[in-house]
């Protein structure tokens, strides 16, 4: 499966639409997630047209982003036989073993990402803590704060295995 990563467009503000080089880097994935800071619906609908979107929403997403259904706090999803966690803010405690020191004796066993796909940072990401492999794709409008091209991730998952490439645009 592959799957198009992108965070914190602040579309209309950064950029006044989806910059082409997104669409293009995008071609041919299965699914796209963004992690937030969105700012307009119409980011989505754009994504749309190439393949299935989810979206965290982002501490600056107010009003439409809200009531859009793709648009949730936090994603679980199970692609490929991996758990991935689609958030804005990165949980900066969370590490498998954080976790896992938080389960009573004969306890519940709580549910452990092996991906988490983040934004808000507006700077790129690949981390391994513990067996968590935590990722923010930057930003295609914003990186580092600054308006222009920015970056983009596609995230291949095949038989559990998960490759990650940063693009420039």
């Amino acid at each position: 499966m592959r799957i198009g990563l992108l965070a914190d467009t602040h579309i209309p503000d950064a950029e006044e639409e989806l910059p082409l080089a997104v669409v293009k880097a995008f071609r041919g994935v299965d699914l796209i997630l963004h992690a937030g800071d969105i700012y307009s619906p119409s980011v989505l609908d754009d994504l749309e047209r190439i393949a299935p979107v989810l979206a965290a929403r982002g501490d600056d997403d107010y009003l439409s982003p809200l009531t859009d259904e793709r648009v949730q706090e936090k994603h679980a999803l199970t692609l490929e036989g991996r758990t991935v966690w689609l958030v804005h803010e990165r949980a900066y405690y969370f590490t498998s073993s954080w976790w896992q020191s938080r389960v009573p004796t004969g306890g519940v066993k709580y549910d452990i990402p092996d991906i988490v796909i983040f934004g808000h940072e507006h700077r790129t990401v690949v981390r391994r803590i513990d067996d968590i492999l935590f990722i923010s794709p930057g930003s295609p409008t914003f990186l580092g704060y600054r308006r222009g091209p920015g970056t983009v991730g596609i995230l291949d998952i095949n038989s559990g295995e998960a490759d990650i490439s940063i693009l420039q645009l």
